[in-house]
C-alpha cells in the first residue's frame, strides 16, 4: 500500500502567499528512526571494536606469558649447566696440584715418558665464532651461551682426560726413597768392591740393617719376585706404565708375588745381601724404556715412616 501523504500550508500574513509543503509519512518515520539509531550503531561498533582489541590483548599476554614461561626455563637450565661446569673446573684445579717433591721427580723423567702423559689441545670456541651478526631475540642469545657453554664444556673434557693422565703419570713416577738408610753408591763409574776394576754400577746402593723394609717407590705391578743368578740375589721387578721400571736386589725375603698390583710406599720386600753383596744393603735401578737412569735425579720424597 502506498504511504499516506500530508500537506502542510504556511501562510504569510503580510503578504498573503501560502506555501504547501506535502510530507510522505513513511519517508518521516524511516528518517526519524534513522537518525535515532545512529547512536546505537556506533556505540555497537565500538563495543565490537573494543571486544576484538580485548580479545588482541589476551592472546598477546598469553604468548609472552608462555615466552617468560620458556626462557625462565631455559635460564634454569644454563644456570645448572654453568654450576656443574663450575664444580668441573675446581675439581680439576685441585686435582691438577700436585707435591712440589713428585712434581721435580715428573719433571726429570725422559721427555718421551712425559709425552706420553700429555694429549692434544681442543680449540676453544669463541663468541665471534659462533655469532653471525647480533642476537635478534632471547632465543638467539640463549643460544649462543648454550653453544658457549658446550665449547667450553668439550673443552674441559679434554683438560680433564690430560689431567687424569698426569695423575697416572704421577703415580707411576719413581719418587720416593725406596728404604730407610744411608747412601753407599752411586750411579755410574765405580771402583768394583770385589776386585776394585772399573765398573759402571747401575743403580745406588743403600746400606741398612737387615729385615729393614723396602718400598714400591711409585703404584705398579709386580713382574717377578724370585731369585736372581746375575749377581741381583733376591730380585722384584715393578713395571709402573709409561715404560717405567724398577728393580730391587739383595732382598732377604718378599712381601709380594707376580701379578700383584702394590702402590706408592707399600712395603714389598726386605733388606738382605744375597746374590753379590759384601754387606746388607738395598740395590736399587730405575728404567725408562730399557734405559737405565740415575735414580737420584727421582728420588724427592722420604719413605714412609714404619
Amino acid at each position: 500500500m502506498r504511504g499516506r501523504k500530508y500537506t502542510v500550508l504556511i501562510a504569510d500574513r503580510q503578504t498573503g502567499v501560502v506555501r504547501r509543503l506535502t510530507v510522505n509519512l513513511r519517508a518521516v518515520l524511516w528518517g526519524t528512526a534513522g537518525v535515532l539509531a545512529l547512536p546505537i550503531l556506533i556505540g555497537l561498533g565500538a563495543k565490537w571494536s573494543a571486544t576484538s582489541e580485548i580479545a588482541r590483548l589476551q592472546a598477546t599476554t598469553s604468548l609472552l606469558e608462555l615466552e617468560n614461561t620458556s626462557d625462565r626455563s631455559a635460564t634454569g637450565a644454563l644456570t645448572n649447566q654453568i654450576a656443574s661446569l663450575q664444580a668441573v673446573m675446581h675439581d680439576l684445579g685441585v686435582r691438577s696440584q700436585l707435591d712440589p717433591g713428585l712434581a721435580k721427580a715428573m719433571k726429570n723423567l725422559p721427555a718421551v715418558v712425559r709425552s706420553r702423559a700429555v694429549g692434544g689441545g681442543l680449540p676453544f670456541a669463541t663468541a665471534g665464532s659462533l655469532v653471525s651478526g647480533n642476537p635478534r631475540s632471547p632465543d638467539d642469545t640463549f643460544g649462543v651461551i648454550r653453544d658457549l657453554l658446550e665449547g667450553l664444556s668439550s673443552r674441559l673434557r679434554n683438560v680433564q682426560q690430560n689431567v687424569e693422565q698426569r695423575e697416572a703419570l704421577a703415580a707411576s713416577t719413581p719418587s720416593i726413597w725406596p728404604t730407610r738408610g744411608w747412601l753407599t753408591a752411586r750411579f755410574g763409574e765405580r771402583a768394583d768392591p770385589f776386585d776394585g776394576g772399573s765398573e759402571f754400577h747401575e743403580g745406588i746402593d743403600i746400606s741398612a740393617n737387615k729385615g729393614t723394609p723396602v718400598f714400591a717407590t711409585a703404584d705398579g705391578v709386580v713382574e717377578s719376585a724370585a731369585y736372581n743368578t746375575g749377581g741381583y740375589g733376591n730380585l722384584i721387578v715393578l713395571r709402573h706404565g709409561f715404560g717405567l721400571e724398577t728393580r730391587y736386589g739383595h732382598l732377604s725375603r718378599f712381601a709380594v708375588k707376580a701379578g700383584d698390583r702394590v702402590e706408592r710406599g707399600q712395603v714389598i720386600g726386605y733388606v738382605g745381601e744375597t746374590g753379590r753383596a759384601t754387606g746388607y744393603h738395598l740395590h736399587y735401578e730405575i728404567l725408562a724404556n730399557g734405559e737405565l737412569l740415575n735414580p737420584l735425579h727421582l728420588l724427592t720424597q722420604t719413605p714412609p715412616r714404619p
